[in-house]
Protein backbone atom coordinates (compact mmCIF):
# COMPACT_ATOMS: atom_id res chain seq x y z
CA UNK A 1 0.00 0.00 0.00
CA UNK A 2 1.06 3.58 -0.71
CA UNK A 3 0.24 6.24 1.89
CA UNK A 4 0.38 9.89 0.89
CA UNK A 5 0.49 12.69 3.44
CA UNK A 6 -0.88 16.16 2.76
CA UNK A 7 -0.88 18.19 5.96
CA UNK A 8 -2.71 21.14 4.39
CA UNK A 9 -4.96 19.95 1.51
CA UNK A 10 -7.01 22.40 -0.52
CA UNK A 11 -9.48 23.06 -3.24
CA UNK A 12 -7.58 24.69 -6.10
CA UNK A 13 -9.68 27.25 -7.95
CA UNK A 14 -8.11 27.71 -11.38
CA UNK A 15 -9.18 30.75 -13.38
CA UNK A 16 -8.11 31.37 -16.95
CA UNK A 17 -8.26 34.81 -18.54
CA UNK A 18 -6.78 36.52 -21.54
CA UNK A 19 -5.26 39.33 -19.50
CA UNK A 20 -4.87 39.92 -15.77
CA UNK A 21 -4.76 43.56 -14.66
CA UNK A 22 -4.26 44.32 -10.97
CA UNK A 23 -6.67 46.89 -9.54
CA UNK A 24 -9.29 46.14 -12.23
CA UNK A 25 -12.26 43.83 -12.46
CA UNK A 26 -11.05 40.81 -14.44
CA UNK A 27 -13.42 38.34 -16.07
CA UNK A 28 -12.48 34.74 -16.64
CA UNK A 29 -12.61 32.85 -19.91
CA UNK A 30 -12.95 29.55 -18.02
CA UNK A 31 -12.83 28.16 -14.48
CA UNK A 32 -11.83 24.80 -13.02
CA UNK A 33 -11.86 23.25 -9.55
CA UNK A 34 -9.44 20.57 -8.36
CA UNK A 35 -8.68 18.87 -5.09
CA UNK A 36 -5.18 20.08 -4.31
CA UNK A 37 -2.16 19.22 -2.23
CA UNK A 38 1.05 17.51 -3.26
CA UNK A 39 0.31 14.20 -1.57
CA UNK A 40 -3.23 14.15 -2.93
CA UNK A 41 -1.85 14.80 -6.42
CA UNK A 42 0.35 11.73 -6.02
CA UNK A 43 -2.69 9.67 -5.00
CA UNK A 44 -4.65 10.91 -8.05
CA UNK A 45 -1.93 9.93 -10.51
CA UNK A 46 -1.45 6.55 -8.80
CA UNK A 47 -5.16 5.96 -9.33
CA UNK A 48 -4.76 6.71 -13.05
CA UNK A 49 -1.95 4.14 -13.11
CA UNK A 50 -4.14 1.52 -11.46
CA UNK A 51 -2.58 1.68 -8.00
CA UNK A 52 -4.48 2.16 -4.76
CA UNK A 53 -3.34 4.50 -2.02
CA UNK A 54 -4.53 5.99 1.24
CA UNK A 55 -4.49 9.78 1.64
CA UNK A 56 -3.59 11.08 5.11
CA UNK A 57 -3.77 14.61 6.45
CA UNK A 58 -6.21 17.07 8.00
CA UNK A 59 -9.54 18.48 6.80
CA UNK A 60 -11.90 21.08 8.24
CA UNK A 61 -15.14 22.89 7.44
CA UNK A 62 -17.13 22.92 4.22
CA UNK A 63 -13.99 22.85 2.07
CA UNK A 64 -12.85 19.76 3.95
CA UNK A 65 -16.22 18.16 3.18
CA UNK A 66 -15.67 18.85 -0.52
CA UNK A 67 -12.15 17.39 -0.41
CA UNK A 68 -13.29 14.18 1.25
CA UNK A 69 -16.29 13.74 -1.06
CA UNK A 70 -14.19 14.49 -4.12
CA UNK A 71 -11.63 11.84 -3.24
CA UNK A 72 -14.40 9.35 -2.49
CA UNK A 73 -15.97 10.03 -5.88
CA UNK A 74 -12.58 9.37 -7.51
CA UNK A 75 -12.21 6.07 -5.70
CA UNK A 76 -9.32 7.22 -3.52
CA UNK A 77 -9.37 6.03 0.08
CA UNK A 78 -8.78 8.78 2.65
CA UNK A 79 -8.13 8.62 6.37
CA UNK A 80 -8.03 12.29 7.33
CA UNK A 81 -8.03 13.69 10.84
CA UNK A 82 -11.15 15.86 10.98
CA UNK A 83 -10.51 19.18 12.74
CA UNK A 84 -13.30 20.64 14.93
CA UNK A 85 -12.64 24.25 13.92
CA UNK A 86 -11.49 26.23 10.90
CA UNK A 87 -11.80 25.61 7.16
CA UNK A 88 -9.48 23.78 4.79
CA UNK A 89 -7.87 26.21 2.41
CA UNK A 90 -8.84 27.40 -1.06
CA UNK A 91 -5.94 28.21 -3.37
CA UNK A 92 -6.43 30.50 -6.37
CA UNK A 93 -4.41 29.80 -9.50
CA UNK A 94 -4.58 32.64 -12.03
CA UNK A 95 -3.65 31.57 -15.55
CA UNK A 96 -3.19 34.69 -17.65
CA UNK A 97 -0.13 35.83 -19.56
CA UNK A 98 1.78 34.17 -16.70
CA UNK A 99 0.90 31.92 -13.76
CA UNK A 100 0.03 33.58 -10.44
CA UNK A 101 -0.86 31.66 -7.29
CA UNK A 102 -2.59 32.83 -4.11
CA UNK A 103 -2.44 30.09 -1.48
CA UNK A 104 -4.56 30.10 1.68
CA UNK A 105 -3.22 29.37 5.17
CA UNK A 106 -5.58 26.60 6.19
CA UNK A 107 -6.92 25.68 9.65
CA UNK A 108 -4.98 25.59 12.89
CA UNK A 109 -3.73 22.17 14.04
CA UNK A 110 -3.25 21.52 17.76
CA UNK A 111 -0.64 19.24 19.31
CA UNK A 112 -3.37 16.76 20.27
CA UNK A 113 -4.69 16.69 16.69
CA UNK A 114 -1.20 16.10 15.32
CA UNK A 115 -0.83 13.21 17.75
CA UNK A 116 -4.04 11.78 16.28
CA UNK A 117 -2.38 11.85 12.87
CA UNK A 118 0.66 10.03 14.26
CA UNK A 119 -1.59 7.20 15.43
CA UNK A 120 -2.90 6.87 11.85
CA UNK A 121 0.64 5.90 10.79
CA UNK A 122 0.49 2.81 13.01
CA UNK A 123 -1.45 1.09 10.21
CA UNK A 124 1.62 1.33 7.94
CA UNK A 125 3.35 -2.02 7.50
CA UNK A 126 6.63 -3.39 6.14
CA UNK A 127 6.80 -3.08 2.37
CA UNK A 128 4.48 -0.06 2.23
CA UNK A 129 5.49 3.27 0.70
CA UNK A 130 4.92 6.58 2.48
CA UNK A 131 5.02 9.91 0.63
CA UNK A 132 5.58 13.06 2.69
CA UNK A 133 4.89 15.96 0.35
CA UNK A 134 4.76 19.71 0.62
CA UNK A 135 5.39 22.30 3.29
CA UNK A 136 4.44 22.12 6.96
CA UNK A 137 1.67 24.51 8.15
CA UNK A 138 2.65 27.15 10.69
CA UNK A 139 0.64 25.50 13.47
CA UNK A 140 2.38 22.13 13.03
CA UNK A 141 5.80 21.51 14.66
CA UNK A 142 8.81 22.10 12.41
CA UNK A 143 9.93 18.54 13.06
CA UNK A 144 6.59 17.04 11.93
CA UNK A 145 8.13 14.96 9.16
CA UNK A 146 10.95 13.80 11.41
CA UNK A 147 8.45 12.65 14.03
CA UNK A 148 6.54 10.64 11.42
CA UNK A 149 9.72 9.12 9.99
CA UNK A 150 10.99 8.25 13.46
CA UNK A 151 7.72 6.50 14.26
CA UNK A 152 7.89 4.26 11.17
CA UNK A 153 11.63 3.91 10.62
CA UNK A 154 11.92 0.34 11.97
CA UNK A 155 9.13 -1.09 9.81
CA UNK A 156 11.05 -1.57 6.52
CA UNK A 157 8.96 1.13 4.82
CA UNK A 158 9.99 2.98 1.66
CA UNK A 159 9.72 6.71 2.29
CA UNK A 160 9.54 9.51 -0.27
CA UNK A 161 10.15 13.10 0.85
CA UNK A 162 9.14 15.84 -1.59
CA UNK A 163 9.99 18.96 0.40
CA UNK A 164 12.41 21.86 0.30
CA UNK A 165 15.08 23.58 2.38
CA UNK A 166 15.78 22.53 5.95
CA UNK A 167 12.58 20.50 6.04
CA UNK A 168 14.12 18.18 3.46
CA UNK A 169 17.64 18.22 4.91
CA UNK A 170 16.43 17.17 8.35
CA UNK A 171 14.74 14.12 6.82
CA UNK A 172 17.89 12.77 5.17
CA UNK A 173 19.11 11.14 8.38
CA UNK A 174 16.18 8.70 8.01
CA UNK A 175 17.50 7.52 4.61
CA UNK A 176 14.46 8.27 2.45
CA UNK A 177 14.04 6.03 -0.57
CA UNK A 178 13.50 9.02 -2.87
CA UNK A 179 13.80 12.80 -2.91
CA UNK A 180 13.06 15.04 -5.90
CA UNK A 181 14.55 18.56 -5.80
CA UNK A 182 14.54 20.73 -8.90
CA UNK A 183 17.47 22.87 -10.02
CA UNK A 184 16.24 25.98 -8.17
CA UNK A 185 15.72 24.02 -4.98
CA UNK A 186 19.25 22.63 -5.25
CA UNK A 187 20.55 26.20 -5.50
CA UNK A 188 18.65 27.13 -2.35
CA UNK A 189 19.83 24.03 -0.48
CA UNK A 190 23.51 24.60 -1.26
CA UNK A 191 23.52 28.40 -1.29
CA UNK A 192 25.01 28.74 -4.78
CA UNK A 193 23.93 28.86 -8.39
CA UNK A 194 23.49 25.39 -9.88
CA UNK A 195 23.88 25.55 -13.64
CA UNK A 196 25.95 22.74 -15.15
CA UNK A 197 25.35 19.01 -15.00
CA UNK A 198 28.60 18.73 -13.06
CA UNK A 199 27.13 21.04 -10.40
CA UNK A 200 23.96 18.97 -10.30
CA UNK A 201 25.91 15.73 -9.94
CA UNK A 202 28.01 17.18 -7.12
CA UNK A 203 24.90 18.27 -5.19
CA UNK A 204 23.09 14.98 -5.76
CA UNK A 205 26.08 12.98 -4.53
CA UNK A 206 26.22 15.13 -1.40
CA UNK A 207 22.51 14.51 -0.75
CA UNK A 208 23.09 10.78 -1.14
CA UNK A 209 25.98 10.94 1.30
CA UNK A 210 23.64 12.61 3.79
CA UNK A 211 21.20 9.72 3.48
CA UNK A 212 18.99 9.97 0.38
CA UNK A 213 18.97 6.61 -1.41
CA UNK A 214 17.73 7.91 -4.77
CA UNK A 215 17.75 11.51 -6.00
CA UNK A 216 15.77 12.76 -8.98
CA UNK A 217 16.70 16.26 -10.09
CA UNK A 218 13.90 17.75 -12.16
CA UNK A 219 15.16 20.07 -14.92
CA UNK A 220 11.85 21.25 -16.40
CA UNK A 221 12.15 21.46 -20.16
CA UNK A 222 15.52 19.69 -20.02
CA UNK A 223 14.13 16.48 -18.55
CA UNK A 224 15.33 14.89 -15.32
CA UNK A 225 18.35 13.06 -13.93
CA UNK A 226 18.15 10.15 -11.50
CA UNK A 227 21.14 9.41 -9.28
CA UNK A 228 20.16 5.91 -8.23
CA UNK A 229 20.99 3.61 -5.38
CA UNK A 230 22.39 1.08 -7.85
CA UNK A 231 25.24 3.48 -8.65
CA UNK A 232 24.02 4.43 -12.13
CA UNK A 233 22.93 7.81 -13.46
CA UNK A 234 19.79 7.89 -15.60
CA UNK A 235 18.78 10.77 -17.89
CA UNK A 236 15.21 11.19 -19.12
CA UNK A 237 14.28 13.38 -22.04
CA UNK A 238 11.06 15.27 -22.67
CA UNK A 239 8.54 15.33 -25.49
CA UNK A 240 7.28 18.39 -27.31
CA UNK A 241 3.88 19.74 -26.43
CA UNK A 242 1.93 22.80 -25.35
CA UNK A 243 2.36 23.44 -21.64
CA UNK A 244 -1.00 24.31 -20.09
CA UNK A 245 0.14 24.40 -16.46
CA UNK A 246 3.11 23.19 -14.46
CA UNK A 247 1.00 22.73 -11.30
CA UNK A 248 1.24 19.09 -10.20
CA UNK A 249 3.90 18.06 -12.69
CA UNK A 250 6.48 17.28 -10.03
CA UNK A 251 3.94 15.34 -7.97
CA UNK A 252 3.00 13.39 -11.09
CA UNK A 253 6.65 12.48 -11.65
CA UNK A 254 6.89 11.18 -8.08
CA UNK A 255 3.76 9.07 -8.55
CA UNK A 256 4.99 7.64 -11.83
CA UNK A 257 8.35 6.72 -10.35
CA UNK A 258 6.70 5.01 -7.37
CA UNK A 259 4.34 3.04 -9.62
CA UNK A 260 7.16 2.06 -11.98
CA UNK A 261 9.36 0.85 -9.15
CA UNK A 262 6.53 -1.03 -7.42
CA UNK A 263 5.89 -2.94 -10.63
CA UNK A 264 9.37 -3.58 -12.00
CA UNK A 265 12.14 -2.58 -9.52
CA UNK A 266 13.77 -1.16 -12.66
CA UNK A 267 15.21 2.34 -12.26
CA UNK A 268 15.23 3.20 -15.97
CA UNK A 269 11.57 2.30 -16.43
CA UNK A 270 10.60 4.01 -13.17
CA UNK A 271 12.19 7.27 -14.32
CA UNK A 272 10.61 6.87 -17.75
CA UNK A 273 7.12 6.45 -16.28
CA UNK A 274 7.76 9.34 -13.88
CA UNK A 275 8.83 11.60 -16.73
CA UNK A 276 5.82 10.57 -18.81
CA UNK A 277 3.44 11.42 -15.95
CA UNK A 278 5.13 14.77 -15.33
CA UNK A 279 5.01 15.72 -19.02
CA UNK A 280 1.41 14.54 -19.38
CA UNK A 281 0.27 16.73 -16.50
CA UNK A 282 2.11 19.75 -17.91
CA UNK A 283 0.21 19.26 -21.18
CA UNK A 284 -3.18 18.92 -19.41
CA UNK A 285 -5.59 21.42 -17.86
CA UNK A 286 -5.51 19.40 -14.63
CA UNK A 287 -3.67 16.26 -13.58
CA UNK A 288 -2.88 13.82 -16.39
CA UNK A 289 -5.20 11.04 -17.50
CA UNK A 290 -3.95 7.56 -18.32
CA UNK A 291 -4.50 7.94 -22.07
CA UNK A 292 -2.11 10.90 -22.28
CA UNK A 293 0.39 9.22 -19.97
CA UNK A 294 0.50 6.11 -22.15
CA UNK A 295 0.85 8.19 -25.31
CA UNK A 296 3.83 10.10 -23.93
CA UNK A 297 5.39 7.01 -22.34
CA UNK A 298 6.13 5.58 -25.77
CA UNK A 299 7.99 8.76 -26.76
CA UNK A 300 10.18 9.27 -23.69
CA UNK A 301 13.80 8.16 -23.94
CA UNK A 302 15.99 7.29 -20.96
CA UNK A 303 19.77 7.09 -21.24
CA UNK A 304 21.75 5.00 -18.78
CA UNK A 305 25.42 6.00 -18.77
CA UNK A 306 25.25 6.71 -22.50
CA UNK A 307 23.17 3.63 -23.38
CA UNK A 308 19.54 4.01 -24.37
CA UNK A 309 17.05 2.16 -22.17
Amino acid sequence: MVYTLTLNPSIDYVVRLDQFITGNTNRTSSEEYYIGGKGINVSCILRELGMSSTALGFTAGFVGDAIEKGLQDMGIHADFVRLPEGVSRINVKIMGESETEINGQGPGISAAEFDRLLTRTDAINAGDTVVLAGSVPKTVPDDAYERILRRIEWRDVRTVVDATGNLLLRCLAFRPFLIKPNRQELSELFGRQIASEKDIESCAKELRKKGARNVIVSLGGDGAILFAEDGNVYHSGVVKGTVQSTVGSGDSMVAGFIAGFERTRDYAFSLKLGAACGNATAFSSGLAKIEKINDILGKIQVEVEGRRG
